[in-house]
């Protein structure tokens, strides 16, 4: 494919456990993906041996469900994060995935008031290795009932309680779409506060084509212009008896 360079494009690994991880990258190369999401330590020396960059790193959370809002879980978050940060910055890469955790009950002040305390214990270290660590945003409605930050909103106050700049969102498309709507709008209010964006179609999570009701080039393009420099990646089921046919179309549609 002969992409216009201006968007960095990455792939979530998850959506492609059909394919080995050697076949999914040499079929990014080809479609022009320089990057794979979701990737661990383990599985970086495969992503090198292909000049590909691990664009969301994983593998110092606990679950979705049990993350930093909840103090019971701080000890060993604060032990996992400690030893994965330099990892991630020893191999290059910047970002390190984080998550929430469930609500099971609690306001949203205190979830925000934990997860700060539990961060800010291991944010001085990214900050002196340089890597961001990235709370995601996820739907509370359909796929992840009870999660925690579930609203850009409660993320940004997050980020900023945090007050740490080695601290932003992972702002999923599909997941906000289904929790809140206004996906342009809120993008550029709230994108400084933002490093990686996933894409996925609602409902369903399908295809980002002309069968669901996200207009995926205008969301781009938004995304484009607040001067946004990190990278976009696909996160969607493929459909197509060829998912990396699926994959391709995709990188079409956002490539803007």
């Amino acid at each position: 494919m002969k992409l216009k360079g201006n968007i960095n494009h990455a792939v979530c690994r998850w959506c492609y456990s059909s394919l080995s991880l050697d076949d999914l990258c040499v079929a990014a190369k080809k479609i022009g993906i320089s990057a794979i999401d979701l990737v661990g330590p383990k599985d970086w020396p495969i992503l090198q041996k292909y000049g590909l960059d691990s664009s969301m790193c994983n593998g110092a959370e606990i679950s979705l469900e049990q993350g930093w809002n909840d103090p019971q879980y701080h000890s060993q978050l604060i032990d996992n994060y400690t030893e994965m940060i330099p990892l991630v910055a020893e191999a290059g890469y910047k970002n390190l995935i984080c998550f929430s955790g469930n609500r099971n009950g609690m306001d949203d002040e205190t979830g925000i008031k934990n997860c700060a305390e539990g961060l800010q214990k291991v944010l001085p270290l990214a900050e002196k290795y340089r890597v961001t660590l990235v709370m995601e945003l996820l739907n509370s409605k359909i796929d992840h009932i009870d999660y925690h930050c579930d609203k850009t909103g409660w993320g940004v106050e997050l980020v900023k309680k945090a007050g740490s700049e080695n601290l932003k969102l992972l702002y999923d498309i599909y997941h906000m779409q289904i929790d809140e709507g206004n996906i342009i709008q809120t993008i550029q209010k709230n994108h400084s506060h933002i490093a990686h964006y996933h894409t996925g179609g609602v409902p369903g999570r399908n295809e980002i084509d002309d069968t669901q009701e996200l207009n995926y080039p205008a969301i781009i393009k938004a995304i484009l212009d607040t001067g946004f420099r990190g990278y976009v990646a696909q996160e969607f089921i493929p459909a197509s008896p060829d998912p990396l046919l699926s994959l391709e179309r995709a990188i079409s549609i956002c490539d803007v």
